[in-house]
């Protein structure tokens, strides 16, 4: 049976149709022994037809029910067929292409079921639920993702990484190298063009044009153009059939003695020439295609305005023309004006007459601009306007129809509506541009009329008319508009006379007593009492103006601007201006109280009028105030107004305060900034951030006192912080107040007994004053009430420092009992041990091991061990340490760089490179590593391997102090200068740096750059650095100040560049520790005195030699020439050349009028 769709089924046979087949027996087929019967073979079928199928099975089918429907059939009978419309449900697609493992199928399997609000609370649980797992793996995607992104970028860099270091060499390239840089021209194969040759005209043609002139009517045959026929590249003449070496003129077959011409160049009188096809009234003559005016080719690309005309590459104002004449002067083909400087034929007059014309427009407009001048002065050099007139642009057409179109809609609005004055004041203009200022005039004149009440028009008249009748139509202006504050200040301002301008803005004042601008140009024009008594007037009249007020009170005395300033406050009663005015006046009368309570007061007075408070208004004022010296005036205005405008909560008021501080700072306020701070640690005085940003303001633009008083109640109100005890203790030690830094100190144990940072402080407090006895009680009460590691780390320093080294070692094992995990004491250990005399390097390596078995994880501690190793020459043992600690301490670098010094202390080159090969490959990144590795290869390779490692460590100052150094050996100062300044940078702790640098400069360098470096290093106190650490913790170096650290440190490692020549006095002084300005001061004066005499100074008078410096105890009196003072040589009397210089300018100014007196006597 077919169930394809569409096609009929075929009829299904009934069972109970037709009789059973002859010996048929139900059941025998399917294997029964015993015949089956049914209910029919008995008798017992009941008048109900009999139900067959799953009818029979599972009774009557639901109500709707359509077979098939369920599994998606089409085609079944009875089912649904092809033509039903579809549902939505059938068209979701279910298949296996469209199932994905977690979101299932595209389409919801439940879009047909109800959204209840469990779904909804379900929805949002899992949301949570993803946002929750997707936070927990961002950190971990975003990390795997920037290594993807750096592997990918290191294998395949981008164009930009790969031309990086070519684009930093382009900063170094000079001019002349970048001048020299070739063109991408010179490298092509390709022929370049050569120059054009030109050739000077010869005499004998330029003396028949001149001859042709009267007959052709042009000032060349043809017009004179370079190439006739609108510039071919051969004009018809030169070297073609058409013509012999010259442009269809002279001495051609078209000229003389040719069948085309009769003795002229296609001239008149010729068989070419009138009436013919070539001459004029021809398709070449004036009225043709060639002169453009009524023929075809008029406004054509030969016409009159084309190419060859006005307006046209060859006509007026063109590449072609001349002065101003088409195909102009200084071309190839002509004698000043070969283009149509004059008539090409007798036909062309209208065009001539069209250009007269124009020409006349244009002299007419000129004369008129410059005759209607606003200032009466011409311009214009009556001599040469011809010349003048030629330079003027003219307008082209589209702006002259433009100018049209705007003139015929300007006359419509001032014909439909003449009351309308900015019609009419537009109308003006457009004639003021358009260069007609008559007809301007003439218009506004008519506004006027129509618009007596508009002030603008009368201004616009004012301002076209001439500055001898400009003042006539202001009057006329002011008696029409006799309250218009403009006219009456325009009036005033077209005066000159002081006076003169006084009574027109008295006058004014009796129309409009109640404009300020009125009153304030009146009062400028015054002196101090006559703008006092207007002042008294101004503000009868504008009792609403707090300028006046303000100003009337300024020149008042004190207890009359006090009158004035009430007077003001009842006027204007929302104006803060008055009462910081007020506040003001009582700062310069010392009345501080009433500074502040006038502010508070004003505060309560604007808020009871509805005065929203400003918070940045107030600053703004308290800002001012400081700038004007009111500094009092500034901190009460902060006081009263530090609660304005912030939030209620304490970490908002803290963050509002703070940025306002910060601002203040920024635009130069300190002290509006302090008044903040000041206020703000009284509202939350245990706030300690705000104390220290306070300290640090002090300490930056403040004294000594004032710092202290800050601290000094720091600790009052923030008696746990540390910090804040830590920087009032170091301040007085700073000045030399051991016992206030004492005292400080002992106050803050008593708050904090288990401080680790005051211990620490009170002992290197009384180390750096040599009271080690103080120094050790102090650290053994520290030992009990802190125990911590660094307590015991400072004992145990303290007894190596005084080379008690039984006493260091012991305290050593028993800080080792109570921290055995601080790898710092067994370093110290060890070191001890070896800084014996002689030394005990077995001990050492022993104490050593220990540390290494409870501190495996420490890098120095294995390079500890291992240093007294090859100080015992025990390579391989070192060797042997250095494996165990890179597999305990995988990526450390500075393992693998001690393996390589191993390798070349043991002599092994070779094995030292390999080792480098594979350090390189488990650190790529670090810079010691490729600092190292440049220093390993050979001279001709170290350039290339320095820009690999620039490539890998770009910003790495290991790296940038290696490049540095090859340029040193360069001999590239320069650069070399600027790499190390470029290392100290970008890392001011690194010491190696710092003594590279100082070692170039002293060999390259002059004082002032040498001073330079161990200033900033002083500045920078460095404390890393290989090389550098070797040096500065050796226990001599350990008291020594940056500066003499740094010359011990160039001593050692550059000896040859230090000892190369003497250094200044100043740089040595600076090298052993002095104050710059103390150095620079003790150089200045021996420099003086090596100018002097070793044994004295020859007197001029009388040859008698003094001695410059005379010992001296104590102050015997005034010497002439001599101070007493405290210098190099001790105490006494030296030379002073100020006073040398005086006596010598005394004895030659006493000489000259011995001299004249005895040129007088001869």
């Amino acid at each position: 049976m077919s169930l394809l769709p569409g096609q009929a089924p075929t009829k299904r046979l009934k069972l109970d149709e037709a009789a059973a087949p002859a010996g048929y027996a139900g059941g025998i087929g399917r294997g029964a022994k015993i015949p089956m019967q049914t209910r029919a073979d008995m008798g017992m079928s009941s008048a109900v037809p009999t139900k067959r199928g799953t009818d029979a099975m599972f009774g009557n089918a639901p109500p709707g029910y359509v077979p098939g429907r369920g599994r998606g059939a089409t085609g079944f009978i009875g089912g649904v067929s092809r033509d039903e419309v579809d549902r939505d449900d059938d068209k979701a697609d279910l298949g296996d292409s469209n199932y994905d493992e977690f979101s299932g199928y595209s389409g919801s399997l439940f879009s047909s079921s109800e959204y209840d609000e469990e779904d909804k609370e379900a929805d949002v649980v899992y949301d949570r639920v993803d946002v929750k797992m997707d936070d927990r793996r961002r950190k971990q995607r975003e990390k795997k993702m920037r290594e993807q992104i750096k592997e990918l970028r290191a294998e395949k860099p981008t164009i930009q990484q790969q031309f990086a270091d070519l684009k930093r060499e382009l900063a170094t390239v000079s001019n002349e190298e970048w001048e020299g840089i070739p063109e991408a021209q010179e490298h092509l194969k390709v022929k370049q063009r050569k120059a054009s040759n030109f050739t000077a005209t010869p005499d004998a043609l330029l003396a028949n044009m001149a001859s042709s002139r009267g007959t052709s009517g042009s000032a060349t045959p043809m017009g004179g153009m370079a190439t006739p026929m609108g510039g071919f590249g051969t004009p018809m003449g030169m070297r073609t059939p058409h013509g012999m070496r010259s442009p269809m003129g002279l001495r051609t077959p078209m000229g003389l003695r040719s069948p085309m011409g009769m003795n002229t160049p296609m001239g008149m009188r010729t068989p070419m020439g009138m009436h013919t096809p070539m001459g004029m009234n021809t398709p070449m003559g004036m009225a043709t295609p060639m002169s453009g005016a009524g023929t075809p080719m008029a406004n054509t690309p030969m016409g009159m305005r084309t190419p060859m005309g006005m307006h046209t590459p060859m006509g007026m104002h063109t590449p072609m023309g001349g002065a101003r004449t088409p195909g102009g002067a200084r071309t190839p083909g002509g004698a000043r004006t070969p283009g149509y400087g004059t008539p090409h034929t007798p036909h062309g007059g209208g065009n001539l007459n069209e250009l007269g014309e124009a020409r006349g427009t244009m002299l007419a407009v000129k004369l008129d601009r410059i005759m209607d001048s606003v200032t009466g002065q011409t311009v214009m050099d009556p001599k040469g306007y011809l010349t003048d007139l030629n330079a003027l642009q003219v307008q082209s057409d589209a702006d002259i129809s433009d100018i049209k179109k705007a003139r015929t809609l300007l006359k419509s609005v001032i014909t439909s509506n003449p009351k309308h004055g900015p019609g009419w004041i537009a109308a003006a203009r457009l004639e003021e541009v358009a260069g007609k200022v008559q007809s301007a005039r003439q218009l506004i004149a008519q506004g006027c009329k129509h618009c007596p009440n508009n002030e603008d028009v009368w201004l616009e008249a004012a301002r076209l008319e001439k500055p001898a009748s400009a003042k006539a139509v202001v009057a006329k202006a002011v008696k029409s508009l006799p309250h218009s504050v403009r006219l009456w200040i325009d009036a005033a301002n077209r005066e000159q006379d002081v006076q003169a301008k006084g009574r027109v803005l008295r006058k004014a004042l009796e129309f409009i007593p109640n404009s300020v601008r009125l009153w304030k140009e009146a009062v400028s024009l015054e002196d101090e009492t006559e703008a006092r008594v207007m002042l008294s007037r101004a503000v009868e009249c504008v009792p609403h103006s707090v300028e006046m007020w303000l100003a009337l009170a300024k020149l008042s005395a004190y207890k009359e601007a006090q009158k004035v300033l009430n007077e003001a406050r009842k006027h204007i009663p929302t104006s803060p201006v008055i009462w910081v005015t007020a506040a003001k006046l009582e700062e310069t009368q010392g009345n501080e109280k009433m500074v502040e309570l006038i502010l508070t007061r004003a505060i309560d007075s604007l808020a009871a009028n509805g005065v929203t408070p400003d918070r940045d208004m107030w600053l703004k004022q308290a800002e001012e105030a400081e700038k004007t010296g009111f500094t009092k005036t500034c901190q009460a205005i902060v006081k009263v107004t530090i609660k304005v405008g912030v939030d209620e909560d304490v970490k908002g008021m803290k963050q509002n305060w703070v940025q306002d501080a910060d601002a203040a700072i920024n635009r130069n306020s300190i002290e509006v900034a302090r008044a903040i701070y000041n206020n703000a640690v009284m509202h939350l005085k245990g706030k300690k951030g705000l104390w220290l940003r306070l300290a640090e303001l002090e300490t930056k633009y403040g004294n000594a006192e004032s710092l202290d008083n800050v601290l000094q109640r720091a600790v009052t109100y923030c008696p746990h912080a540390e910090i804040l005890w830590l920087m009032a203790a170091k301040q007085k030690w700073l000045r030399g107040d051991v016992a206030s830094a004492r005292r400080i100190l002992a106050e803050a144990f008593s708050h904090s007994k288990e401080s680790e940072a005051i211990h620490l402080a009170a002992v290197k407090l009384e180390s750096e004053n040599n009271e080690i006895q103080r120094s050790r009680l102090l650290l053994a009460r520290a030992r009990q009430q802190c125990n911590t590691p660094k307590v015991w780390m400072q004992s145990v320093q303290l007894e190596r420092e005084q080379g008690l080294f039984q006493q260091a070692l012991h305290l050593c094992e028993e800080g080792l009992k109570e921290h055995p995990s601080y790898a710092k004491l067994w370093m110290i250990g060890g070191q001890i041990h070896m800084e014996k005399s002689p030394p005990e390097l077995i001990e050492a390596t022993k104490f050593f091991e220990r540390g290494l078995h409870k501190c495996p994880r420490s890098v120095p501690l294995w390079l500890s061990s291992v240093e007294c190793e090859i100080r015992q020459q025990k390579y391989t043992k070192a060797r042997s340490l250095l494996e165990k600690g890179r597999l305990r301490n995988p990526g450390a670098d500075l393992l693998w760089l001690k393996g390589v010094e191993v390798e070349l202390l043991d002599g092994s080159e070779r094995l030292a490179h390999h080792l480098m090969s594979k350090a390189l490959q488990e650190c790529p990144t670090s810079g010691i590593m490729w600092s190292k590795a440049v220093e390993l290869e050979p001279k001709q390779g170290q350039n290339a391997k320095s820009v690999d490692a620039l490539k890998k460590c770009e910003n790495d100052a290991h790296v940038i102090v290696s490049v540095a150094k090859l340029f040193w050996r360069d001999g590239k100062n320069a650069k070399a200068r600027k790499w190390f300044n470029r290392a100290v940078t970008l890392n001011p702790r690194l010491g190696d740096a710092w003594g590279a640098y100082l070692a170039f400069e002293l060999e390259h360098g002059t004082s002032h750059e040498q001073r330079e470096v161990i200033r900033k290093c002083v500045d920078a106190e460095p404390n890393q650095g290989l090389e550098w650490n070797k040096v500065i913790k050796k226990v001599a170096n350990w008291r020594a100040k940056w500066a003499v650290k740094l010359k011990r440190y160039v001593e050692e490692s550059y000896s040859a560049e230090f000892n190369a020549k003497p250094l200044n006095r100043e740089v040595e002084l600076l090298l052993q520790g002095e104050d710059p300005y103390a150095a620079m001061a003790t150089a200045q004066e021996e420099a003086a005195a090596e100018k002097e005499e070793e044994g004295g100074v020859k007197e001029e008078d009388g040859g008698v030699k003094r001695e410059s410096f005379e010992p001296a105890t104590s102050f015997q009196g005034a010497r002439p020439g001599f101070c007493f003072k405290m210098g190099m040589r001790g105490l006494g009397y030296y030379r002073d050349a100020k006073q040398d210089i005086s006596v010598k300018g005394e004895v030659k100014q006493e000489s000259k009028p011995k001299v004249k007196e005895e040129d007088e006597k001869k």
